[in-house]
């Protein structure tokens, strides 16, 4: 879009340029193939690095999707007091730029990383031990369970890179965020056990959403859950699992099934 250069000039004030947020256009918009391409992304970064030199590190809130390391690391360097970090859907931010936001961006409040892949439990622990405030942690997952809304969007390599280690992630937000009280985990392949430690590490926890979490029971959930004296909110597994996806002969009968993932729509 053009604009006059008085505009141009008057939309460089740093008192503008305290929030970069794209969030609301992605969320208003239906998921395209073309955010998941290269061009895109730099259009991205290209876009999120201009407001952080306009912000001249005043930039608390940065929230978008599709941006990569080049332009977090960037952030990480100009954006001292950055509180609300939303990076969903990244593939090419790694571990690499988000160790560079825990070392600098230590005023961070809270921290949205779902569905990219290619973070792993390593950030979750230096983001938990350098960043004291955090108190809002969203780690979703794509649905693994049904895949079907994603295909023909989402890169089917990036798919099949969902990551399989729930109990460790759920070991190192226990050990290094016991500050938590919102946490995120959609679709995780946490076991009963990665769910105790969270509730033991995290007494603090009002908030846990644990939707498509396929693993976990009613019973898991409602034994982990039970000391957490804060709690005002869990949302628990509640959904179609096709028959494909889990045998009924691991468990025995369709009325444990039923009973293990608590729909309401499945019936024999």
């Amino acid at each position: 879009m053009l604009v006059c250069k008085p505009w141009f000039n008057a939309c460089k004030d740093p008192s503008l340029n305290s929030v970069f947020d794209l969030e609301t256009r992605f969320d208003s918009s239906s998921e395209s193939t073309r955010w998941w391409t290269p061009e895109f992304e730099r259009r991205i970064d290209s876009m999120l690095r201009s407001v952080i030199t306009w912000s001249n590190c005043n930039l608390t809130q940065i929230l978008t999707r599709h941006c990569s390391d080049l332009s977090l690391n960037f952030a990480a360097q100009r954006c001292p007091n950055l509180q609300v970090l939303s990076i969903k859907s990244c593939p090419r931010v790694t571990d690499a730029s988000m160790a560079q936001i825990a070392y600098h961006c230590r005023n961070l409040k809270q921290l949205d990383i779902s569905y990219c892949y290619e973070i792993s439990h390593e950030s979750l622990s230096l983001i938990g031990r350098n960043c004291p405030n955090l108190k809002i942690l969203k780690r979703n997952l794509m649905n693994w369970l049904d895949p079907s809304q994603h295909v023909g969007i989402v890169p089917d390599e990036y798919l099949n890179a969902c990551p399989q280690d729930g109990d460790t992630e759920a070991a190192v937000i226990a050990k290094f965020m016991p500050q938590l009280e919102h946490l995120e985990i959609r679709f995780s392949k946490l076991s009963a056990k990665g769910l105790g430690s969270i509730c033991e590490g995290c007494s603090q926890l009002e908030h846990l959403d644990l939707s498509g979490c396929a693993n976990l029971t009613s019973r898991d959930i409602l034994n982990a859950t039970s000391n957490l004296k804060d709690l005002k909110e869990v949302k628990k597994p509640n959904f179609y699992i096709p028959r494909s996806v889990f045998h009924t002969e691991r468990y025995g009968h369709w009325r444990l099934y039923d009973e293990r993932f608590q729909t309401d729509v499945f019936r024999i």
